[in-house]
């Protein structure tokens, strides 16, 4: 029987590349055989986060899972976008939704949308002065009252500023999600303050020798963080603001991170600045010297912990106030390590720099090399798209 004008080739192996002999040539020709590979990449992808696809309310939100799942822009080359921003619309376009779609939880990014807001911002706004307005307060009780009468007016300026800190944690722009706090994180802080308050007067002491009783405590600082809380929750509702406002605008990851990072500088520096006018000014006003350093220090580290906090990181945020913290402990106990037989030499570097600098200049530098430590930290992942959504 003759063949058709088409015929495949006897023995032919591989049916993918099946052999065919035309009549005219009587040459026989292979037919390429089919390439490797998916013909279509984004639905594999897809396949893999199909929970982040179908949960995202926009695109914004696919492309900062993608990239907290590691993918860059030349990763998405591989699947035929130009960078993630735009592999993030296909997925968002081909993602099914309907009335089955599981529920989406809660996230720290709706409640901070809800505060950002004319309504919201009105609300916190007026909280965020409330514990200045207690420290003034309280300042001006204290120096119209002796005695007994003194002390518990000290009491309850203290729970009442507390208080109003915790108001401030909780709502607003310094607000975060009660799962991302660290317990470390908050006993930290506390010691931070207490130290603040009376630890310069308390390591002064242990240097001369003593202590030989109660040590001095200065107001002043702690006067100054409790107004610097209003310009701490502007500066992280603007980051906050300006930064989404950037990811809207940006057009890959590393267009968004020449963005975000000089943005957080900026508004770091700013709090850093007015956070050192208001030391300055309550120590004018209270009379006490104090070290400004060691109090713009404190507030520094203290902002970006809470910053980082705010936008998923707490880790990165306690293993900071933690350290600032042992650095402050170690250097009084190396004082008191001193004077056993035989180990003077552990009292010298501290002994060194209180007579050079003063006492304040111990936590000065562990906080500020802390705060350093953070701001490296923050603006290496604050500039990422996944901590903005």
């Amino acid at each position: 029987m003759t063949a058709g004008p088409l015929a495949p080739a006897a023995g032919a192996a591989d049916p993918a590349a099946v052999v065919f002999t035309p009549l005219a040539t009587g040459r026989p020709v292979r037919k390429p055989a089919a390439r490797g590979g998916p013909a279509d990449p984004v639905r594999g992808l897809m396949h893999r986060h199909r929970e982040l696809c179908e949960r995202a309310v926009d695109p914004l939100e696919i492309a900062a899972g993608l990239e907290a799942y590691g993918m860059t822009d030349r990763t998405a080359a591989r699947f035929r976008h130009r960078d993630v921003f735009s592999l993030a619309e296909e997925l968002y376009a081909r993602a099914p939704r309907g009335a089955h779609a599981p529920a989406r939880p809660a996230r720290a990014a709706d409640a901070r949308a809800r505060w950002a807001g004319r309504a919201g911002r009105g609300g916190w706004a007026v909280l965020v002065m409330l514990p200045g307005a207690v420290c003034v307060l309280t300042l001006l009780g204290l120096d119209h009252s002796g005695g007994q009468r003194q002390l518990a007016l000290a009491l309850a300026g203290a729970l009442a500023l507390s208080g109003a800190l915790s108001a401030c944690l909780r709502r607003g722009p310094l607000r975060a999600d009660d799962r991302r706090t660290v317990p470390a994180a908050g006993l930290s802080a506390y010691w931070l303050l207490a130290y603040l308050l009376c630890g310069d007067g308390l390591l002064d002491q242990l240097v001369g020798g003593g202590p030989d009783g109660p040590w001095p405590a200065t107001l002043t600082p702690l006067a100054a963080l409790s107004c610097a809380v209003a310009p701490a929750a502007w500066c992280a509702h603007l980051f906050s603001v300006r930064a989404r406002r950037r990811l809207h605008h940006s057009r890959g990851l590393a267009d968004f991170t020449a963005r975000a990072r000089p943005l957080l500088l900026t508004l770091v520096g700013l709090y850093a600045a007015v956070l050192t006018g208001l030391v300055a000014l309550a120590g004018r006003y209270l009379g006490e010297g104090g070290a400004p350093a060691h109090a713009a220090a404190v507030g520094t580290l203290l902002f970006l912990a809470r910053l980082l906090t705010v936008h998923g990181f707490p880790g990165p945020a306690a293993t900071g106030l933690v350290t600032a913290c042992a650095v402050e402990a170690l250097a009084c106990a190396s004082v008191l390590a001193g004077r056993l037989p035989g180990a003077g030499l552990l009292a010298v570097p501290v002994t060194d720099l209180v007579q050079a600098w003063g006492a304040g200049a111990v936590p000065a530098l562990a906080c500020g090399g802390a705060a350093l430590g953070l701001l490296a930290h923050a603006a290496l992942v604050l500039s990422r798209a996944s901590a903005h959504t």
